[in-house]
């Protein structure tokens, strides 16, 4: 449901926000998926996602904060990295909706840079975390 919300806020307003990250800070989901199935040291993985889309189904090892959207989820998310030094590999994601329209991925990653972080990236989900994720069979974790 939160999906469609989302989307129904996108067809609604029309407005199309602009990308705080870089290109290189973007994330494919394929790479994402093979570092956290390689042997090497895997990235802090946060969903800055709805709760109830958490529940349904999440990227393996990955930290719940909440959605980006609202003060509590950028709270939960501050809570989050609170103890992890600043050059700490993270990835966010989100998977709602149409990542062009997320309204969780963009304040989540302009907080972690303004709390200095400087190895954060955003996983691609261009169309939305089932579609680009869990249909790819990528590591994930089932309904809750």
């Amino acid at each position: 449901m939160a999906g469609l919300l989302c989307v129904s806020a996108w067809v609604v307003s029309g407005d199309v926000p602009a990308n705080p990250w870089s290109a290189t800070e973007l994330l494919a989901p394929k790479a994402l998926a093979d570092e956290l199935t390689s042997g090497a040291a895997k990235p802090v993985v946060i969903a800055v996602a709805f709760p109830e889309m958490y529940r349904q189904r999440h990227i393996a090892g990955a930290l719940f904060a909440g959605p980006g959207r609202d003060t509590a989820g950028i709270d939960a998310l501050k809570a989050a990295v609170k103890d992890l030094p600043k050059d700490t590999a993270i990835v966010i994601y989100c998977g709602c909706c149409p990542m062009v329209r997320c309204p969780n991925i963009r304040p989540a990653y302009r907080a972690l840079k303004d709390l200095g972080y400087t190895n954060v990236r955003v996983l691609d989900l261009a169309t939305n975390f089932h579609n680009d994720w869990s249909d790819k069979g990528y590591p994930s974790v089932p309904p809750m």
